[in-house]
Order: structure tokens, then sequence, then C-alpha cells
């Protein structure tokens, strides 16, 4: 394994799809401790303006055209994205040069292999959770390493998309993420398990990885108590955190408000400055992560009020008392129905907007979006259904917006889909049948966030 300091040899990589989050975390954090960083984007090909592009640009990292043609035996190894496919240029070459390849999961185990890792799993809520954990534990002063999916607001800087933070401590966390199986090659010192509810795999599938996951952890391993798809799997000695059911650290006399909730932990009184029972469960995640490696549960009550949470995770652009507009990264049925939750707790009248990405998903959970949508959607409510985002590749486009639609439509909810954003946009005079609130949301497409400026921009003028 190549140890991250390699006897004091800095390392030079390429990395192939580095404008992802996860990949342009990695990038930045290696960047950090000294390596020569390398990479290529097909979205930076398409735009030069690119914020991320921009960002790596800043911290002296070498962008080059996703062509193949930079790639050469000086590099000590290539790291590709999961995004892209084996018959492309970049990885061609690299095979074809001899240079080691390594995924982005299986360099982010072998990274953290160096440190002491905090492993946080689970099907939904990752990136709020892990992001987190690391600012509350900066603000601990316990120095610590971050490699995540989500931008943590409070980690952006202009050489920093805020998904990374390199601290000088050998704590690491990191965003252990299931879609390609790969967590079951990370060896954690603790690891944190959210929940567990069908994504990329299948139920049993994801509840095997996650045991393996456990089985790899030398130490502490902390369960949500309320998922009843995570009791089913055989995990010892858990710590459990909790809403309902009763554990380790359940959370008492809740107060949900529109934008925070309150609440007592062991006699303690906690404020959360971001919404929703999911964001409750994340906290209570981190709140037991950390009192169990010792933080006193006052030292965490006094800060975590402070965390202003991730980059298009509930993103309010307008909210001036009479009108709305939030940005958000839901994408799956259990994300979803979160998302829409939580809304409902805001306004009584809302306007979804939803743009599905990835034609196998969509199409494998085409009864569970369905299903979360039909139940979620009040009759005062209204759905639009944006056509499924295409990032490029090769995949098999048999399933539409229009087949979740028609779904939707049949239990009775209004849904309709609009092909052009344009066509939005220009509707936003009429007020789309009279809403003030609108929930734009959808993973993958950082135009998305354009987008709802767009929309509170025509609502305010």
């Amino acid at each position: 394994m190549l140890k991250l300091s390699m006897s004091n040899k800095f390392l030079k990589i390429f990395f192939s799809g580095i404008g992802g989050s996860g990949m342009s975390a990695i990038a930045g954090f290696m960047a950090d401790r000294g390596h020569k960083i390398t990479g290529s984007d097909r979205a930076f090909d398409k735009n030069p303006n690119h914020p991320v592009y921009q960002l790596l640009k800043s911290k002296g990292i070498h962008i080059v055209p996703h062509d193949g043609n930079s790639i050469n035996s000086s590099f000590d190894f290539t790291v590709f994205s999961v995004a892209v496919e084996h018959d492309q240029p970049e990885f061609l070459k690299a095979g074809s040069s001899g240079i080691p390849i390594k995924t982005r999961p299986e360099y982010l185990a072998e990274i953290a292999l160096n440190f002491k890792t905090i492993a946080v799993a689970g099907t939904s809520g990752k990136s709020t959770a892990s992001g987190m954990l690391a600012f509350l534990m900066r603000r601990l002063r316990l120095n610590p390493n971050f490699i995540g999916g989500g931008r943590v607001k409070q980690f952006k800087t202009e050489t920093n998309p805020g998904n990374y933070l390199t601290g000088n401590s050998d704590l690491l966390i990191i965003e252990a993420c299931e879609s390609d199986g790969t967590i079951i090659n990370y060896l954690p010192e603790h690891t944190i398990i959210l929940n567990l509810d069908l994504d990329h795999h299948s139920i049993d599938k994801t509840a095997m990885m996650f045991e393996t996951l456990t089985k790899n952890t030398a130490d502490k391993i902390v369960v949500n108590a309320d998922d009843d798809n995570l009791t089913d799997i055989d995990i010892k000695d858990t710590i459990t955190f909790s809403i309902d059911n009763p554990s380790n650290y359940k959370a008492d006399s809740i107060v949900y408000k529109p934008f925070s909730t309150d609440f007592l932990l062991k006699e303690t009184k906690f404020s959360l400055s971001i919404p929703g029972k999911y964001n409750l469960y994340n906290a209570l995640s981190c709140i037991a992560m950390l009192s169990e490696i010792g933080i006193p549960l006052k030292d965490i009550a006094g800060i975590l009020h402070e965390f202003k949470g991730v980059d298009r995770r509930f993103d309010i652009h307008l909210n001036n008392g009479k009108k709305l507009v939030i940005d958000d990264y839901a994408h799956n049925p259990h994300k979803i129905a979160s998302l829409m939750q939580a809304a409902k707790k805001i306004a009584n009248k809302i306007c979804y907007i939803f743009q599905p990405h990835g034609f196998a998903p969509i199409k494998m959970m085409k009864n569970e979006y369905i299903a979360a949508f039909s139940e979620n959607l009040r009759d005062s409510d209204c759905l639009i259904l944006l056509p499924i985002f295409y990032a490029g590749g090769s995949v098999s486009k048999d399933i539409s917006s229009h087949d979740l639609a028609d779904g939707i439509q049949n239990r009775g909810k209004f849904v309709e889909v609009v092909e052009d954003r344009n066509a939005i946009l220009k509707r936003l005079n009429d007020q789309i049948n009279g809403y003030n609130n609108y929930v734009i949301f959808g993973a993958r497409d950082e135009t998305l966030s354009d987008f709802a400026k767009q929309i509170a921009d025509r609502l305010i003028h």
C-alpha cells in the first residue's frame, strides 16, 4: 500500500473525473499534503467556468482535457471516478501504459488506513452527518481530517469547495458510500450507521455490506435504534441513538421548528440550526460518537447550534415571509420523503420541482418513488418533474419522468412533466397556480442550484 508519507516522498497522482464531489475532496486533501495532482473532467471540458474547476486550479492542481493525452508513466498511479467508463480514453491509456489504476473508493479506503478513521455510513444523511461531525470536532479543537461528499458551508474557502478538511491529528472522518460495494474494504476505528433503505442496491445486499463494515470496525459502532432494517442486522456491542425507541442516546422534549430543532438529551439542552427529524437523527449520531470518545455533552451542546449545514441540503434561496425557495440534494425515495416532511412544517402550499437522475436507479425504485410522492403530496401541493438527468456515458434510457408522473397521477396527486426549465421560469409570473413556495431538488446536477436562484430572483422582481 502507498502510504501518504511514503518516507517523505511526494506522489504524482492523476485523477480522472476530478470534478465529482468525492473525487475533488480527495484531490484537494492530497494537494494540501504536498502531493502533485493533475486531473480532468468532461464537465470541465464543457464548462471551463465551472466553480470547482476554478477552485482546484487556484490551489495549484493542474487541470487538463479529459482525453487521455496527459496520462504518462511519470504518474505514480491514477484514480478514477466510478462514473468514468472503462472504454473511455483515459482508462484505456492508463491501462496500456501500465500505470496502476485505483477507483475513488479503493483509494479512499487506502488513505483511511493511515488514520484513526471514523466511517459514516447509511443510505441517507452521510454527507450531512460526516460534515457535522467534522465541524464539531474542529470546533472542539480535535484538529480532524475530513474527506466527504457534500460541501460543508463553514469549510468553504477560495481554494476549498468545503468537501474536505486537512487537520494535524490522526483523526479522519470519511463518508463511506455503499454504492459500488467497496464499503466492505474499509477498516475504520469507529463506524456510524445512520439508516438502511432501498437505494443503489437491495436492502438485503446493503445490509450485508453494513454488517461487514461493522465486523471490520476496531472500536465504537454507533447505530440508529429507530431504523427497523438496521435492527435485523447482526451487529455486536452497538451504541444506539434514537427519537422513538429506547437507546443509549435518546432525544426527549423535541420541539421541531420550521428551520431548527430544540431537544433534550440526558437532561442537556441542545439546539440544531437545520430542520427536520432526519437532521435530528444526523445530530444524534454525532453526539453519540463524540460522547463515546470522551467529549462532555455540555461541550457539544455549546457548539451544535453553530453548524450551518451542507450545500444543497435545505438551502434557502429566498424566505421573505411571503415567498420561499429551497434547494436540496434529495434524490432517493427515503431522502425525498424526509425533505417533504420537513418542508410541510413550513408552508401549507408548495410547488415541488424534482429532477430525477440515473436511469437505472429510477427504474429499480420506480414504485418507491411513486409511493414517496403520493404519500407526501398534499391536495394543495403540486409536483413538476424535469427530464431524467443524463451525465453522459453508456446507459439504457428505458424509463422517463413520464413513467413516474403516470403512477403519481393515478394516486390522485397533481403532477406534470415539464421538459424545459425556461418554461417554468416563464410561468413564474403567473405564480404557477398561485404558488409562492418552491422546493427544487435532485442530485449530481450543479445547475439545479442556479435554477433555484433564478426562481428566487423571478419571485422577488
